[in-house]
Order: C-alpha cells, then sequence, then structure tokens
C-alpha cells in the first residue's frame, strides 16, 4: 500500500498521453519536486508523441520543469485519439517503464476524464504500477468533466508564474488554442487554491493512500 511522505521522494514518473498533458496538469508540482530534491530521478512516458515538432516541444519542456534532474524522457508513436486501439503497445510502454523505476510517486491522467486517451492511461497506469502511489492530475479543456479533487499541492505565485511561462515558451503549436492562456492556468490554480486553503494550488485524484506506517 503507497504511503505519501513528501521529503522521501526521490524518485518519481510522469506519465502523459499527450505531449503537454503533464506540464499542463502537475508542471508546477514536477518543478516544485525538482527544486527541493536536486538529482530527484524523473521518469517521464508519453504516449501519443508521432508529431516530431510536438515530441521536441515535449523533450525541451520536460527538461525545463526539471531543473537539475536525473531525467529520462521516453516517447510512443501512437495516434492521437487512438490510445484504447492500442491498448497492448500502451501497456507494454509502461511495462518497460517498471522494469527500470522504483517511483515513490506516480502522476498520472485522472479516471474520469471524458478524453479517451486520458481515461485509458489511467485505466492502465495502476495495472502497472501496483504497489504505488498514483495521484491523478486533472486537465482543463472544451468538456465539462473537471471533478472534485481530494489532493492539493500548494503553490507559490512564483511556480504558478514559473509554470505559466514555461508552457507559453515551448509549447508554440498550442497557444492559438482557444484555452491555452494565462487565464485559464491562473484561473484554476486560483480556485483550487481556494479549496486548499491557500493562493495557488494544483489538484490531483486520489487511488488509494496509507496514513503512516503499516503495522508490524
Amino acid at each position: 500500500m503507497p504511503v505519501l511522505r513528501p521529503e522521501e521522494i526521490h524518485e518519481i514518473v510522469l506519465l502523459g498521453a499527450h505531449c503537454d498533458d503533464v506540464a499542463i496538469g502537475a508542471g508546477a508540482t514536477v518543478r516544485d519536486l525538482c527544486e527541493r530534491t536536486p538529482g530527484l530521478r524523473v521518469h517521464a512516458l508519453v504516449l501519443c508523441a508521432a508529431d516530431p515538432v510536438r515530441r521536441a516541444e515535449e523533450e525541451a519542456a520536460l527538461r525545463a520543469f526539471c531543473p537539475e534532474a536525473k531525467l529520462e524522457i521516453t516517447t510512443v508513436d501512437l495516434p492521437d485519439g487512438r490510445v484504447p486501439a492500442h491498448w497492448n503497445r500502451a501497456k507494454e510502454a509502461l511495462e518497460d517503464l517498471r522494469t527500470r523505476c522504483e517511483p515513490d510517486l506516480v502522476l498520472a491522467t485522472a479516471a474520469h476524464d471524458n478524453h479517451q486517451d486520458h481515461r485509458g492511461l489511467a485505466a492502465l497506469a495502476p495495472t502497472v504500477f501496483r504497489d504505488h502511489l498514483i495521484l491523478g492530475y486533472e486537465i482543463l479543456k472544451a468538456e465539462p468533466d473537471l471533478a472534485q479533487p481530494t489532493v492539493f499541492w500548494p503553490l507559490s505565485e512564483r511556480l504558478l508564474r514559473d509554470k505559466i511561462d514555461l508552457l507559453h515558451e515551448h509549447y508554440p503549436s498550442q497557444t492559438s488554442r482557444a484555452w491555452f492562456d494565462e487565464e485559464t492556468f491562473r484561473g484554476l490554480a486560483r480556485i483550487r487554491g481556494v479549496q486548499a486553503g491557500c493562493r495557488y494550488a494544483e489538484a490531483f485524484h486520489l487511488t488509494r493512500l496509507l496514513v503512516g506506517a503499516p503495522p508490524d
């Protein structure tokens, strides 16, 4: 059963269905973890990265979001919107990653997400990372599928500013989208901050969590 002790997080896994998922959903949290623990081992896997332009954006963005980390990036060329149709390849990619790491924390997409790729990845993650703490990040989009989160990561103004700046710097292919702007990212962070009792926060959906140490 997974236990969350932030001071003991030395290795994490970042799972994204698409290029930019991790950065949008958990970029500030990832940056905070990397800054707190220089040399943090970070394993990132992105399933739908067939487009070379988007793949290059993602690799540069992850390096920027993970300063001073020992970063390993793995991309797969599944077609966007078709993860359920490529279930075996997606699962094999996760299983291959699992052989190379023993994470203290896994950040993945959320199970309730309406996008089939996000939902598929969220379903696969606990079948591979069975005994690990998995937090599902949220991605605001046109579909009204946001749910009430149960875990909040408080953010400073500086961390949120860094996230917004890095998103715009490293994902130029997305900046023309109506939802890809500072108001979107700051607005959601402010709402989650209100719910968390702080100014800003990123929010996550919990799979399961053990409080304290298991009894002898």
